[in-house]
């Protein structure tokens, strides 16, 4: 492979840092990259999409002893006993005869296929170790040295509901978390109800989770697990149980303003009934792009941390709340709110209300 620009090697090693760190492209002077000890060069650059580094095809492939037939947008990779087979413009890939999802299809930019650096690597059996302290990006294959198991992030939960071990009367509970220690990235979170993936029927933000259940939850005893990664790409994963009950309540979000579609301010309130004295979680932030605008689950605040905001208030005793909102993003930005309530008593969960709104 021709020796690449200088200007293009330090991109490529803060694109894959980037990579190992889960989060955007870091500084292209900061980080250096190797594959068993040797660097890395890779031309042309890698891109960044919705929150994935992606290198040109051939040469991820190639520099991890993997042959390459590409045809008719149909990528075929075979090498070191693994078979992948990925789809410009498709999430769907198969690896070793097994189906696998992408969080972001491969694409084409002028002559050049990228595919993404994460999934590529972990397919062909590979890993990726990030030495903070020397600051190097290390692939590791073929035999290499064994990459150090990651360093666990700090990030705890607080203010889950229901409470871990306790009993609540609800049906249907609304299921919440707040995390301590460290803000998550939301494009990694993972939510699951015993064992079910709900992560898409949820709220995902830097600082939290909330999950509505659209139906009746079983009365037994639920394990909740929320995975993913921190904002320095430390990964985490944590749980609670609780036992729901057999009482079916009632509860519901009426009368919700600003209105879908409004145009609202930097700081606006947001009005709505719900039951007498329930507890109203609300959350503002920015969307990925390319989001869906119906569906239930949400991401919030992959913008930064000063794009999402998250208000808790209590119903009045009419059932009454306002909740106050201030963001710090730039005219014209699309926003997604996203409001749940509780029934103080049985911690029933209201459906989840969203509203996509343009800040003036």
């Amino acid at each position: 492979m021709p020796n690449a620009h200088p200007h293009n090697r330090t991109r490529a090693a803060a694109a894959v840092a980037a990579f190992a760190l889960g989060t955007a492209v870091a500084s292209a002077q900061s980080f250096n990259v190797t594959l068993n000890g040797s660097p890395v060069v890779l031309n042309p650059g890698p891109q960044e999409r919705a929150g994935r580094v992606f290198v040109p095809l051939r040469g991820v492939f190639e520099q991890l002893g993997a042959s390459v037939v590409y045809q008719n947008g149909v990528i075929n990779a075979q090498g070191r006993n693994h078979a992948v087979s990925l789809h410009i413009g498709s999430t769907q890939a198969t690896v070793d005869g097994q189906a696998q999802t992408l969080d972001v299809a491969p694409f084409i930019v002028g002559a050049s296929t990228y595919v993404p650096l994460r999934f590529v690597s972990q397919a062909l059996g590979a890993t990726v170790n990030y030495d903070a302290a020397n600051r190097i990006v290390a692939l590791t294959a073929n035999g290499g040295p064994p990459p150090q198991p990651p360093q666990q992030s700090a990030l705890t939960l607080r203010s889950v509901h229901p409470a871990p071990g306790s009993t609540v009367d609800a049906r249907r509970p609304a299921i919440e978390a707040q995390f301590a220690g460290a803000q998550a990235d939301p494009n990694t979170i993972r939510v699951s109800i015993d064992g079910l993936n709900v992560t898409d029927q949820s709220s995902r933000a830097p600082d939290g989770i909330v999950y509505s259940p659209p139906s009746d939850l079983l009365s037994q005893r639920h394990d909740v697990r929320v995975a993913g990664r921190d904002q320095n790409g430390a990964p985490f994963e944590r749980s609670w149980t609780f036992t729901s009950g057999t009482q079916s309540v009632q509860n519901t979000i009426d009368g919700l303003r600003p209105a879908d579609g409004d145009t609202v301010a930097r700081q606006f309130a947001v009005r709505g009934r719900t039951l007498p004295n329930a507890r109203v979680v609300v959350q503002v932030g920015t969307v990925g792009q390319g989001s869906p605008r119906d569906v239930l689950g949400q991401i919030l605040g992959v913008g930064g941390s000063s794009a999402s905001v998250r208000s808790e208030v209590i119903a009045g005793g009419d059932g009454s709340f306002v909740a106050p909102i201030s963001l710090n993003v730039p005219s014209g930005t699309q926003i997604r709110l996203v409001v749940d309530s509780t029934d103080a008593r049985t911690e029933t969960a209201a459906p989840r209300l969203v509203r996509n709104l343009t800040v003036q």
